[in-house]
């Protein structure tokens, strides 16, 4: 096919180039739809003519879904995305006027009426139920916390996980005599203060192990103790693992 960089060619109108479904036309729709009032106060009768504050919100709005949030990386998407260039009819303000302009007072409000506009788009065409406060339900769970849950049906099922599990091992703290029993408000589950005070009893069982370690001279028995510490160690480690959670 020819192929040919000298030759001269009509302008493009940059919208045909995009998907019928892609992410350009939903910032687009959800930006349009803000009232004409959103945007009164960013209006200026003196000065040189600023940028429109609806292709400002659009091209922020846009990047933050690519995943770009640095104002020079926004600049240049203006000059090598389509979507981009098409959202901002190319204009390419630098990234000096982007960050100015997120970082206006007015645009927090801006951004409020996006999120809940967005939502009522969400909740009117039956995506997310009335109730729901997070829009983010893709989340997987994280090395670096393995406490992040999303879903609401996960956290129900996670915790009734918790609590059957630190009854289950408070019980068998108490049939290997580890420690005594506690004072409980409830028998279906351990609160947070009782929890805690498990920790407690079993942070004093393993210091008592310590200071018989340390005081004993025998390695025959200075092992064997150190054999019997291994289990309220390791109890402590599950139960502060559970007050965490």
């Amino acid at each position: 096919k020819d192929y040919n960089m000298n030759q001269v060619v009509l302008p493009l109108d940059l919208e045909i180039k995009l998907d019928k479904n892609d992410i350009a036309y939903t910032v687009n729709d959800l930006v349009e739809q803000m009232p004409e009032e959103a945007f009164s106060s960013f209006s200026r009768s003196t000065g040189c003519p600023a940028y429109h504050p609806k292709m400002m919100m659009k091209i922020i709005l846009c990047a933050y879904t690519q995943s770009v949030f640095s104002g020079r990386k926004i600049e240049a998407l203006l000059k090598d995305s389509v979507r981009m260039m098409w959202l901002a009819q190319g204009h390419e303000p630098s990234y000096r006027t982007i960050n100015r302009f997120r970082v206006h007072p007015q645009v927090k409000d801006l951004l409020r009426d996006c999120f809940v506009q967005f939502r009522c788009q969400l909740v009117e065409n039956n995506m997310i139920e009335e109730e729901a406060i997070f829009i983010d339900g893709t989340k997987i769970e994280a090395n670096a916390n393995k406490f992040t849950f999303v879903w609401r049906k996960s956290t129900e099922n996670y915790s009734a996980q918790l609590i059957e599990k630190s009854n289950q091992m408070y019980n068998e703290l108490l049939e290997q005599e580890i420690i005594p029993g506690i004072e409980r408000e409830s028998s279906d589950e351990l609160s947070t203060e009782e929890l805690n005070n498990i920790v407690n009893q079993l942070d004093e069982k393993v210091n008592e192990y310590d200071q018989q370690i340390e005081d004993n001279d025998k390695g025959s028995e200075r092992k064997q103790l150190r054999s019997e510490r291994k289990v309220p160690k390791h109890y402590l480690k599950q139960f502060k693992d559970f007050v965490k959670r």
